[in-house]
């Protein structure tokens, strides 16, 4: 089922109205809505007092936790969305894989994947695997009532990366030696990655996400030539597996300009923009039949109000004729980020953009 048709035969959730899914839907809306990645995070206080202490893969894994600080942002800025909290690596983690989550480093996996050997370590994803995910989501659908609640996973490539790298990396130098060099493996490792990533996607949807997102962090280090070859069928088959639940499915990566026509090809309803395209020429570089995420920079926002705003001005008038239109920063909130620059925000789009 398309994520722009009604679902057939079954009652409309409570969601379903809401103007975050109508601009996913392409449809009208009544104001453009807004939500930010890493919303839920150390932009907050509330958030570094209820983390205080407990390590990043723990917290992701307490369902009452990951209920409350996914809630902290509805709660103080009014956003239009929620978005799970939890990290890209989760999956890697409930599967088997030693990895931690460093503070200052990101990601870091004890033993890398670089041999076919190595693909044994990739086994299925289960529900039981994540349990803590389906009691989580419980958790928020019933608090959020007619918020939708996004899922989101990382992406084949991007799980990749960490995998072959063994941690975050700037030149990628390992990952692109294994995709070069051996194809057949990379190709193997993706599609492994792909039906976890889906698994995992799959839990959160039947748990009661109204949307989900792929988060393509480091794909912009490829050129597009690359990424239809090595990774768009991948990505692909993520976005069709869960195609048939008819939730909108949205695709992002960072420094992906080039590179957007093709992630929409690879099944996106809603492709996600950074601040370096602007929304109409992104509109151009998609294609039609295709909403817009994005896109401002989240560095504007340690600026004066008067520059946030005139800057927030440009965006909205650069998605005036867009199909569908959903506000959001080109990436995440940075840490040192005044939440009530958010909070202003929040509330200067809806009053801009009220219909």
């Amino acid at each position: 089922m398309s994520a722009n048709q009604s679902p057939a035969g079954k009652q409309p959730t409570a969601t379903y109205d809401s103007a975050f899914l109508r601009a996913c839907r392409r449809e009208p809306v009544p104001h453009t809505p807004v939500w930010f990645m890493r919303q839920a995070g150390r932009s907050l206080p509330e958030y570094l007092k209820v983390r205080e202490g407990i390590p990043m893969l723990e917290s992701c894994m307490r369902p009452e936790l990951v209920a409350e600080i996914t809630l902290q942002p509805v709660r103080r800025h009014g956003v239009d969305a929620a978005i799970y909290f939890s990290d890209i690596v989760v999956p890697l983690k409930a599967i088997g894989i030693d990895l931690d989550i460093k503070p200052g480093v990101g990601p870091v996996v004890e033993k890398p994947i670089r041999t076919r050997a190595d693909l044994a370590r990739l086994r299925d994803l289960t529900p039981e695997d994540v349990s803590y995910v389906t009691e989580a989501f419980g958790l928020l659908t019933r608090e959020l009532g007619a918020t939708p609640l996004i899922g989101f996973a990382g992406a084949p490539f991007t799980l990749a990366s960490y995998l072959v790298e063994g941690g975050p990396s700037r030149n990628h130098e390992h990952t692109k030696a294994l995709m070069y060099g051996d194809p057949e493996l990379w190709a193997d490792l993706l599609d492994r990655l792909a039906d976890i990533t889906a698994a995992f996607l799959t839990v959160q949807i039947e748990a009661g996400a109204s949307a989900v997102q792929l988060f393509d962090s480091w794909v912009g280090a490829l050129s597009p030539a690359d990424y239809r070859r090595s990774v768009m069928p991948a990505s692909r088959k993520v976005f069709e597996s869960v195609a048939g639940y008819g939730v909108p499915r949205i695709h992002f990566g960072v420094g992906t300009g080039e590179l957007l026509g093709l992630m929409g090809e690879a099944g996106a309803d809603v492709v996600g923009v950074d601040w370096r395209v602007s929304l109409d020429e992104a509109a151009r570089r998609v294609g039609p039949g295709k909403a817009l995420q994005g896109n401002l920079d989240p560095a504007v926002l340690f600026s004066t109000r008067e520059a946030v705003e005139t800057k927030t001005r440009e965006i909205l008038d650069a998605a005036a004729d867009l199909e569908g239109h959903v506000f959001n920063l080109g990436h995440g909130v940075l840490p040192t980020t005044d939440p009530d620059a958010l909070t202003r925000l929040v509330e200067y789009v809806h009053t801009q953009t009220a219909r």
